[in-house]
């Protein structure tokens, strides 16, 4: 099996929760109570590893579907489309009620303020000027040090 770059990888103790999440509610439905299934270390890796190529599988197609509209960035509708041109239309409605749901919890949060972002700049800018004001007058530390 090839693996993917560190970068594509996906948090594995989120698809171990998902799956073990999924299949407790699998067998509290089928049997009538919660139990523990065992799951292999493999198979949570070939969890993982199919998830990551159902979004590059997804990412594509909703690319295809965002070029053909000459349109540059993929919206949602993009991605609903896309899984009903892969065939999983039966996630379509399921998930734009969940989206809809999103949408509506953000408009009911309380707006970010933008005071901690500029107090980070204002931070960050007099580190920088405290770290060249050292370099320049030799206090023996290098710029970059100072600074992280």
């Amino acid at each position: 099996m090839v693996v993917p770059p560190e970068s594509e990888e996906l948090p594995r103790a989120n698809i171990k929760r998902i799956v073990k999440a999924k299949l407790a509610e699998l067998a509290r439905s089928q049997l009538g109570q919660e139990r523990d299934i065992p799951v292999q270390k493999e198979a949570f890796q070939a969890f993982a590893e199919s998830t990551r190529i159902f979004i590059h599988y997804l990412s594509a197609t909703a690319n295809d579907i965002c070029r053909e509209t000459k349109r540059q960035t993929i919206n949602a509708d993009d991605v609903l489309r896309a899984l009903d041109d892969l065939e999983f239309g039966e996630f379509v409605e399921p998930l734009r009620a969940s989206l809809e749901g999103y949408k509506a919890g953000r408009k009911s949060m309380p707006k970010k303020s933008s005071t901690s972002t500029s107090k980070r700049k204002t931070s960050t800018t007099k580190n920088k000027d405290k770290a060249q004001k050292a370099f320049r007058e030799g206090d023996g530390e290098d710029e970059e040090e100072t600074m992280q």
